[in-house]
């Protein structure tokens, strides 16, 4: 793939300063009870990230209620998969299928040899052939850059320096104050682990666009099936939203922000007809796009990168 190189010193870089994040806190917890061994906070820390290595696909398996989807069943779906492994040069994932309420799709699994596709029930007859296939190839890219398993190993890690900063700033144990440091440093680094989960979870997707795109998708299939979703999940209630939240980096769009990236897209579909052709695209491609203040802010909170410069870049991949 080309240009992925700079995607992986991120994955790299990141990952590097999130273990070294629940190294620190862990090496302070240590120091606070007393323990001053630098191997057991090494181990510790490895045990740690490879617990959720290795665990993670099984938790977002059973944590988004995957079950295998066979060949019988959706002979087009394997037929779309298999041609998209072909064209990324990597074994066919296994495919599954999702029993939750919202139109999406997502890929997990350790390493582009042991990948995993699953569709929601509800993308079903949602989108055409052209779009699903181009979402497909959006998680085809996923496992082609093997970056789902480093964001699910990273992810865990604001979760820890939160529980963390829970257990001592409200220990009763201070120490003269030793506890309370360790829980205000430890809600710090969840705040600067959760910004950059963000932040890798964003720059994943640009490349995962591309990557369909290289796959032999059409962008505008790509930018339509963006646009069906995310009103998907607009009409969704608000109990379903809540329910995936945790979850939701996996998906292909934010569904958080779902009645935002509508109206986006609503924008540039200049007939009105719910999809978004080849001539619009080309249009968006032409033309300048400012993203307003506000979009730029909440962006950096969003587990998905802004919706219109989402689709300006699929739209200079068009031309």
């Amino acid at each position: 793939m080309k240009g992925t190189w700079r995607l992986k010193l991120r994955m790299l870089l990141t990952s590097v300063l999130m273990f070294t994040i629940v190294y620190f806190l862990i090496m302070l917890i240590g120091w606070y009870m007393g323990v001053s061994s630098w191997r057991l906070y090494a181990g510790v820390s490895i045990v740690i990230v490879f617990l959720q290595y290795w665990f993670g696909p099984s938790l977002v398996k059973r944590s988004m209620n995957v079950r295998p989807l066979s060949e019988a069943e959706a002979p087009h779906i394997h037929q779309m998969v298999q041609e998209l492994a072909d064209a990324a040069g990597i074994p066919k994932p296994e495919i599954g299928l999702s029993e939750i309420n919202i139109p999406n799709a997502f890929a997990y699994g350790r390493s582009s040899k042991s990948g995993h596709i699953a569709i929601t029930r509800p993308i079903l007859g949602l989108l055409d052939r052209d779009e699903l296939k181009a979402v497909l190839g959006h998680e085809m890219g996923h496992i082609k850059h093997n970056d789902m398993i480093v964001t699910a190993a990273v992810s865990v890690i604001p979760m820890i320096c939160y529980y963390i900063a829970l257990s001592f700033m409200f220990s009763g144990d201070s120490r003269n104050g030793g506890g309370i440091i360790i829980g205000i440093l430890g809600y710090l680094f969840y705040l600067i682990g959760q910004l950059l989960v963000l932040f890798i979870s964003r720059t994943r997707e640009y490349y995962a666009d591309e990557a369909s795109v290289e796959f032999g998708n059409r962008p505008a299939a790509l930018v339509s099936a963006l646009y069906k979703l995310s009103y998907g999940a607009a009409t969704c209630s608000k109990e379903t939203i809540n329910d995936l939240n945790c979850n939701r980096a996996f998906f292909v769009n934010d569904i958080n922000n779902a009645k935002n990236d509508v109206v986006d897209f609503q924008q540039i579909d200049f007939d009105g007809d719910g999809r978004i052709s080849d001539e619009e695209l080309r249009t968006l491609a032409n033309s300048n796009v400012k993203i307003s203040k506000k979009n730029g802010i909440m962006e950096v909170f969003s587990t998905h990168p802004d919706s219109l410069k989402r689709v300006k870049r699929l739209a200079e991949l068009e031309n």
